[in-house]
């Protein structure tokens, strides 16, 4: 899902803490701004069991579910709010709030991880929800862990799934119990958990479960930086060594952008002899038309394969970043083909996920974007870039950029002194919150 990223809700967060209980368990929070037409005045509800869940009037309209694990944080607003917007006045928008013990493998995080009920469910009703359903360990899995799983298939070896053996399938498991006990007509989940949204995606279509599954954008810091509940593990240095993993996806992504651009002027210049094609170039205005004259030829020549490029690129920052003090540990980088997450060829054509996780310290964070291949369609690389454009207009200026680069393939990677300033994140930062459950890896 590309669409742009969406405007705060103006609600302001109430203290569901401080509410009376109701009969069946629940805490009504105040109303929501009723001035908003998509998310009427009515109280939002915390529930703790299934029971209660289905004892709530569900009304006429469509029900969407936002599957997270708490401390929440505004990718998971986002991701609320584009559920409200989904589902209009009528609907109903379920956020559920469970840490899932099954998706955690042996020495992860699973004491550790933050549980922040009271300002979930504040964040909650002020971004648009309906019902809060935070059910314990015990009424997801009565008698203790499942003795039958949704295994994840190969998909869920791959990546994630190799360097945490058996998550997927805990995932899946706590997915499909989930969309049971809620059912929704619509599940959203966020992009940042690309390969987590892929492998619920097949399971919804294989095992024909009733929902619709919907992906939404990245939401990032002002400096590019994913979203995530373990950003609260990272010091300071942490945090700026941890700016290395969005700042090698632009990277990629604006190399990629610059080998496409180049691409559209070596075929508007066409294959002269080098003093002509000087001249052609100096005719289009160029300042330094011999040196792009050379870089257009390398392009013209079909030496640039954009995978090739672009993983080279974002390598060169993380080979950076790992020298920084305290270092980037990278578990991986991989360009992968969506369908299957199989690494993509350097001939590949067509739309992928450059993906990458690391440790900084002791936190591990994930991130990704998406990008597209093919020869001479610089609005290709534009239109899947988490929300970043690269226009015609532009071309002339990703080229130059490029010119030096592309007359020798490597990558100029950052400083080590400062790995936050490699390449520019989107003005405007695209939006998603974390993956299913909110797994903010």
């Amino acid at each position: 899902m590309t669409s742009s990223p969406l405007s705060p809700h103006p609600d302001q967060p109430v203290n569901a803490s401080h509410q009376p209980r109701t009969t069946d368990g629940s805490h009504p929070t105040p109303p929501a701004d009723a001035s908003n037409p998509a998310h009427p005045a009515r109280p939002t509800r915390l529930v703790h069991t299934a029971a209660a869940l289905r004892d709530l009037p569900r009304g006429t309209g469509v029900r969407a579910v936002v599957m997270t694990m708490g401390a929440l944080h505004e990718g998971h607003a986002t991701l609320i709010r584009a559920a409200r917007r989904r589902v209009g006045p009528e609907g109903q928008v379920v956020v559920t709030v469970f840490v899932n013990p099954l998706q955690f493998g042996a020495g992860e995080d699973l004491d550790r991880y933050p549980r922040t009920l009271d300002a979930d469910v504040e964040l909650a009703a002020a971004a648009g929800a309906d019902v809060v359903f935070a059910p314990s360990a015990d009424e997801v899995y009565p008698g203790g862990e499942p003795q039958i799983r949704i295994a994840a298939g190969p998909m869920g070896t791959l990546l994630e799934g190799a360097s945490r053996p058996g998550h997927f399938d805990g995932v899946l498991t706590v997915v499909a119990k989930l969309l049971h006990l809620t059912a929704p007509d619509l599940a959203l989940y966020g992009q940042k958990d690309a390969q987590q949204l892929a492998v619920i995606t097949r399971m919804a279509a294989d095992l024909n479960f009733p929902v619709e599954i919907v992906g939404v954008p990245t939401v990032r810091e002002d400096d590019g930086l994913a979203l995530s509940s373990r950003n609260r593990y990272l010091s300071g240095p942490e945090r700026c060594t941890a700016l290395a993993l969005s700042a090698a996806l632009f990277a990629a992504r604006d190399r990629l952008a610059a080998e496409e651009a180049l691409r559209v002027r070596a075929a508007s210049v066409g294959h002269h002899p080098a003093p002509d094609r000087a001249a052609a170039l100096a005719a289009l205005g160029e300042d330094r038309a011999a040196a792009d004259a050379h870089a257009v030829a390398y392009a013209a020549a079909g030496a640039l394969h954009g995978p090739a490029v672009a993983r080279a690129a974002a390598r060169a920052v993380l080979d950076d970043a790992a020298r920084l003090d305290p270092p980037l540990t990278l578990d991986y980088l991989a360009l992968v083909d969506p369908s299957d997450f199989t690494e993509v060829p350097d001939a590949y054509e067509g739309e992928a996920i450059l993906a990458v996780a690391a440790k900084v310290g002791s936190t591990r964070l994930i991130d990704n974007i998406r990008l597209v291949f093919g020869a001479g369609r610089p609005e290709a690389t534009a239109a899947h870039q988490d929300g970043a454009t690269t226009d015609a207009a532009n071309a002339g200026d990703a080229a130059d950029t490029a010119t030096s680069a592309a007359a020798a393939p490597s990558p100029s990677a950052p400083s080590p002194s400062a790995p936050s300033i490699t390449s520019t994140p989107p003005a405007t930062p695209p939006t998603t919150p974390q993956g299913p459950l909110g797994a903010t890896r």
